[in-house]
């Protein structure tokens, strides 16, 4: 299950709030506790929403 912090990283990285330097800073700082099923998780729902 994706944590509160998880989700709203997620939410900031859909709606464009960060930088592409401040997106992989605090992803670096949560990554290492996540499970493979996490990752799995996260790339499905940021792909799905992906601006063509």
């Amino acid at each position: 299950m994706l944590t509160k912090e998880v989700n709203d990283w997620i939410k900031k990285v859909e709606k464009g709030n960060y930088s592409s330097w401040d997106i992989m800073e605090e992803f670096a700082q949560f990554s290492k506790y996540l499970t493979k099923t996490e990752m799995k998780q996260i790339t499905k729902r940021l792909r799905a929403n992906e601006k063509h």
